[in-house]
């Protein structure tokens, strides 16, 4: 590697979360989520590691995201979980992708399309039962339905799915509700191969979402959907670490300030040791006031300073450290952990954010080609 700051990926993690998933939602499928990179870990290692441990499908966001994984070979069903510019209908169709759809006049536009290929294309019709983000409200899901079928079999309506808000909060009556309302919406439609609803909390929490199969996005990649169901996650195995070697030591006296601002003064001697990784490359500026730690040589050691764009600065004490010694953000070393998610309740926010923030700067490295 050119830098001395990476993200190791597990692989063999992925694989046995997707295991641990199939087991737990079994009879419903798991279909991966590779939206947004694979969470920042690599979309394509990612599908093609969840695909080897059984889940039948992959999910979405952006067409684009769509066409890198059909460029990879992967053949695999591809759900783009939103409707799309209509500019980029064809491209759905000539990638083999399948569209999400809540609104007439895209259903119309895809039913227009004049593109070789388009000889029944499989479309899922979404309904906002709560969520409150894009749907088709329910009173109006039949008539949404009815005009699919109606343009067959250029379309066929293939899925029906929703969306849980708060799947995660397992007190929240809110799923019970949405899925009462979900369950209505059906029994008025027309049949469907295939309805989904459930996400990484609603699969591992209720089982009532489990329909065809289960949307997996964080729970694949080790992380908890939240705190209410994280005695829900105990099998699965972080996928992500992020790591990174010291670049810079020096000496410091007590009074002495530190990094932008001058904001941390040491109070006793010590030992500065610079790494060389900072907001650029998804360290949030702020985790150093909020007690942000780092592990070198198998000890918490705390961030000092305000974390700059391609640096920040940890206080070592006398420990015995060198330049070119390992400093984890994100991970294990010598029984110690920090994970996303305690980045996440440091800064008031969500493993999701923590994972997906890590930016392309940083080199995503299979673990197996990491050394100690």
């Amino acid at each position: 590697m050119s830098r001395w700051a990476w993200a190791e990926i597990d692989h063999d993690a992925i694989r046995h979360n997707v295991e641990v998933l199939r087991r737990s939602v079994a009879p419903s499928a798991v279909w991966a989520v590779v939206k947004a990179d694979g969470y920042g870990h690599g979309a394509i290692d990612v599908a093609r590691s969840a695909l080897d441990a059984g889940a039948e499908g992959l999910c979405v966001a952006l067409v684009d995201e769509g066409v890198e994984l059909r460029r990879a070979e992967i053949r695999a069903p591809i759900l783009l979980l939103s409707e799309q510019p209509v500019a980029d209908a064809a491209r759905i169709v000539e990638h083999g992708l399948t569209p999400t759809v809540y609104t007439r006049p895209y259903i119309e536009a895809l039913a227009a399309l004049d593109v070789d290929g388009l000889d029944g294309l499989d479309v899922h019709l979404k309904v906002d039962t709560g969520m409150g983000r894009v749907g088709v409200a329910p009173p109006d899901a039949l008539e949404l339905a009815e005009i699919i079928v109606r343009h067959g079999p250029r379309l066929r309506l293939a899925g029906v799915a929703t969306h849980l808000a708060s799947a995660d909060d397992v007190a929240d009556p809110a799923t019970a509700a949405q899925l009462a309302a979900f369950a209505a919406v059906l029994a008025t439609l027309p049949a469907t191969p295939v309805v989904h609803a459930a996400n990484s909390a609603g699969g591992l929490a209720h089982p009532h979402a489990r329909y065809s199969f289960v949307r997996a996005g964080i729970a694949i990649y080790g992380i908890s959907p939240g705190h209410g169901v994280d005695h829900l996650c105990r099998d699965l195995r972080p996928v992500l670490s992020l790591r990174a070697r010291v670049s810079f030591l020096k000496r410091v006296e007590a009074g002495t300030r530190i990094s932008y601002g001058l904001r941390h003064t040491f109070v006793t001697p010590t030992t500065v040791a610079t790494i060389p990784i900072g907001y650029a490359d998804g360290v949030p500026r702020r985790l150093f006031e909020t007690g942000g730690e780092v592990l070198v040589g198998g000890r918490r050691r705390p961030i000092v300073g305000v974390v700059t764009m391609d640096q920040l600065m940890v206080d070592v004490g006398d420990d015995p450290v060198a330049v070119g010694d390992e400093v984890v953000l994100i991970g294990e070393q010598g029984g110690e952990r920090v994970s996303a998610e305690e980045w996440a309740d440091r800064l008031g926010t969500i493993g999701y954010e923590i994972v997906c923030g890590v930016s392309r700067r940083i080199a995503r490295v299979p673990r197996r080609n990491i050394g100690d």
